[in-house]
């Protein structure tokens, strides 16, 4: 079982992004118009939704700002975003929708766009697909005739959406369409899929017919459901007589786009990336050559460093190495070794650390990274607070609306600023260990550069803590998951005020220059209200405490981290005699300690489980109770049976869980993928409520559970940064071998500025080994993409029809 997941080829996918804001919303269906509606977005892979932002005010033209960022577990063809608005009784209308293919999806990535939405059809809405088998025999008709007998049978379907929750009743209508003949069609219930469709073709006709296969959903009393169609072309059959194949579900028409009213454009940012990772032996030797940076001399000639030089345009490049060196604990190294480069360079001390350099993008990546619990606990509750009491707090007399009274706002904000600053500055005890030690550094590096400056000292560490760290954090809290959703305006406005307030604050120099930062007048009357000397001096002992020469020591307890929670349906486990064992809405919580289910958010735990005691988290199959997305938590009482809203959510717990609970002494082997129910288990039938599973448990890849760290994917995320910059690598290594040669001033110098170069020679070595570990892992990636899926198979489906 090792080797076997040693060996295994995961494919990973992923998507980020920002649905920006809308403009010019049409009208939606019926005598409502968009003008007088509230509007939000949803996104949707293929028909599922997996995302959603909060409902914005009335308006035509709503700034949404919402980021979102998620795994994608399974495949998919298309991704859309439709916009709907509420109406009376809180129900929702489409106002419209855009939908990318998969295979589209890299034209857009990395930049904003402006799409046209289209409209929402219910025919064109479909997802899945059919497995078909077709056979065309020749046959001699009762008058002596040659003719063709066709057979037509659906072996299964894949796929299909949810209805109301759960899995749908699905059923095939299969007919022949082409010349004008009346031909009768032939239907296929889901319970009796192995029964063929049968019809007489023409010899003539073969040319024009296609096979039509309808899927409908069986609503019982109510009108039943149409799930997509697929056609194939009957003519694909004369070379091939039994056709066995994949096809994808279409809309109705295959496809055709109706006309409409202009709907209304949307603002999108889109990144999607799909990394195939191969078995963790391929990357080492990359690895290996990226974790030695710290020790090279220079560091400039170091690997990590080249890719930070190459990828200077593009802000994520340096993301993956940060997570790689911190996973390996060769983070403060590194980035101690590149600030002393970038000290270097620096020529004046209030200037220290202002600009946007490899060192601060690798301080900044790991404070987004180490820190996260750090700002949950020290920012969150008083964001909370800023964000429910909803006080104004405007102090811009231009932007005063009629009623407000300044006095009142200012006391508000003012009250806020005191409530984040002391938070912040009372919080070291909390801050992470490893962000202490780079702090001591920067400290360190600082004095040593400008030794008759006492001020750079906390300069260096204010720089990053508080203006890059916490002021951004209060600006944008939905970035750093302190709230699910982007601000409204009024209280964006008031986070902006408060962020400026602590920049100031937390920032090191005098009261003159403190002052001066501001442009408005406002801002600066509202300053002047703060007891400068007794801030500073709180932010000074601050900013000593998490930047000394003391090591933090452990307590030995660790904090309770809540690491995921959010609205689930779970099954009653009927504990009682009489109990149900139906599915009821509970708030799920999984902390490093426990794992709680409550009736609603905020509520006492009904059942509270320790994390040592799980012994598997497995997904659980969807015929155990016809519902999607389910996932089972087995402990040392009756397994606990979960729906997850989405693939997204259910992956998402499956990893949480998985990693928590890893390292249980108790961890099972085997598992049921269904339930036991009638006296057997409906997965493998054994009649005995504690018989071992029959199917091996999946196995977790290790990360690191805090920071979320799988080396094997920052290694390839890292070589397809690489390859993807290998003209800059060629001609940083032309570079090198010129200066190496020519000796003094380079009539190329231009063109060698793009590069930190410091020891030519050893910058080649470096160079070269990077392409030698390059082309071995772009050997590799060759020989297992040989293997690629046939098409018309589950993981090719053939889209639409075949020529």
């Amino acid at each position: 079982m090792a080797e076997e997941d040693d060996a295994r080829v995961r494919i990973l996918q992923s998507l980020r992004g920002k649905i920006c804001e809308a403009k010019n919303l049409g009208p939606v269906s019926g005598p409502n118009r968009q003008r007088d509606l509230c509007t939000f977005c949803t996104i949707s892979l293929d028909q599922e939704e997996v995302f959603r932002t909060k409902v914005f005010d009335k308006s035509v033209s709503p700034f949404y700002g919402e980021d979102f960022y998620f795994e994608i577990p399974r495949p998919f063809q298309c991704l859309s975003f439709y916009v709907y608005a509420k109406i009376v009784f809180q129900r929702e209308l489409s106002v419209g929708k855009v939908s990318i293919r998969k295979d589209d999806l890299c034209k857009y990535s990395g930049k904003e766009h402006w799409f046209s939405l289209h409209p929402v059809d219910p025919n064109s809405e479909v997802q899945g697909k059919v497995h078909l088998e077709m056979r065309l025999n020749e046959v001699i008709t009762e008058n002596g005739s040659v003719g063709q007998h066709l057979v037509v049978r659906i072996i299964e379907c894949q796929g299909l959406p949810l209805i109301s929750g759960q899995n749908c009743d699905p059923y095939a209508t299969v007919s022949l369409v082409g010349p004008p003949r009346h031909v009768h069609p032939q239907v296929t219930r889901s319970s009796s899929y192995s029964k063929k469709s049968n019809f007489q073709v023409e010899e003539e006709d073969i040319e024009k017919l296609e096979i039509k296969v309808d899927l409908w959903n069986n609503e019982n009393l109510a009108q039943d459901v149409f799930l997509g169609e697929t056609r194939v072309p009957v003519k694909i059959l004369r070379n091939d007589h039994i056709h066995k194949a994949w096809y994808l579900l279409q809309p109705k028409g295959n496809g055709s786009k109706s006309k409409s009213d202009d709907l209304g454009s949307l603002r999108l940012k889109l990144t999607y990336i799909e990394d195939t990772v191969l078995p963790s032996a391929c990357y080492t030797p990359l690895c290996n050559l990226l974790l030695k940076s710290p020790d090279v001399k220079p560091i400039s000639a170091s690997a990590a460093h080249i890719l930070g030089d190459i990828c200077r345009e593009r802000y994520e490049a340096v993301l993956p190495m940060v997570r790689l060196l911190l996973h390996h604990n060769r983070f403060v190294p590194f980035v101690s070794a590149v600030a002393a480069l970038e000290l270097d360079n620096t020529q004046e001390a209030n200037t220290i650390f202002r600009g946007n350099s490899l060192a601060t993008r690798c301080i900044d990546d790991m404070m987004k990274i180490v820190g996260k619990n750090y700002l949950a606990v020290t920012l969150k509750p008083v964001i909370d607070e800023i964000c429910e009491s909803n006080k104004t707090c405007e102090i811009d007399p231009i932007k005063l609306k009629e009623g407000d009274n300044v006095e009142v706002n200012k006391e508000n904000l003012q009250g806020y600023v005191q409530k984040v600053f002391s938070s912040i500055t009372q919080s070291s005890s909390s801050c992470p260990p490893l962000m202490c030690d780079v702090f001591r550094s920067l400290r360190h590096l600082a004095c040593k550069r400008f030794p008759a400056d006492p001020h750079v000292q906390y300069s260096a560490v204010s720089s990053f803590v508080f203006l890059r760290f916490f002021a951004v954090a209060v600006l944008s809290p939905h970035s750093f998951q302190l709230r699910s959703h982007h601000p409204d305006p009024e209280i964006s406005r008031t986070l902006t005020l408060i962020s400026k307030t602590i920049q100031t604050l937390g920032s090191w120099g005098s009261l003159s220059k403190k002052l001066s930062s501001f442009k408005e007048t406002y801002m600066y009357d509202f300053f002047k209200s703060f007891q400068e000397e007794k801030c500073i001096e709180k932010v000074k002992k601050f900013l000593d405490e998490i930047s000394s020469n003391v090591s933090k020591e452990s307590s030995g307890l660790e904090d309770a981290v809540v690491l995921k929670e959010g609205e689930v349906q779970k099954r009653g486990q009927g504990r009682k005699r009489l109990g149900k064992k139906n599915f009821k809405k509970r708030w799920l919580r999984v902390t490093n300690r426990e794992l709680s289910y409550h009736k609603h958010k905020g509520k006492e735990a009904l059942c509270i489980i320790n994390v040592k005691n799980i012994q598997a988290v497995e997904k659980l199959d969807e015929s155990a109770f016809n519902r999607k997305n389910m996932f089972q938590v087995v402990h040392s009482e009756k397994p606990l049976y979960v729906q997850a809203g989405n693939c997204v959510e259910a992956s998402e717990w499956l990893e949480v869980l998985g990693q928590v609970s890893r390292c249980n002494e108790g961890r099972l082997a085997t598992f049921h993928p269904s339930n036991y129910t009638s006296g057997a288990w409906q997965c493998c039938r054994s009649q005995s409520n504690n018989a071992p599973g029959c199917k091996p448990c999946t196995s977790v890849v290790v990360a690191n559970l805090q920071l979320d760290i799988d080396c094997d994917r920052e290694t390839e995320r890292i070589f397809s940064l690489l390859s993807s910059n290998d003209t800059k690598l060629q001609n940083m290594e032309d570079a090198c071998a010129s200066m190496a040669v020519y000796q003094g001033p380079q009539r190329e110098q231009e063109d060698y500025s793009k590069f930190t170069i410091q020891e030519p020679k050893e910058t080649f070595q470096t160079l070269k080994q990077l392409r030698n570990v390059m082309e071995e892992l772009q050997r590799q990636h060759n020989i297992r993409s040989d293997n690629t899926a046939q098409y018309g198979s589950l993981d090719n489906p053939i889209v639409g029809k075949t020529s």
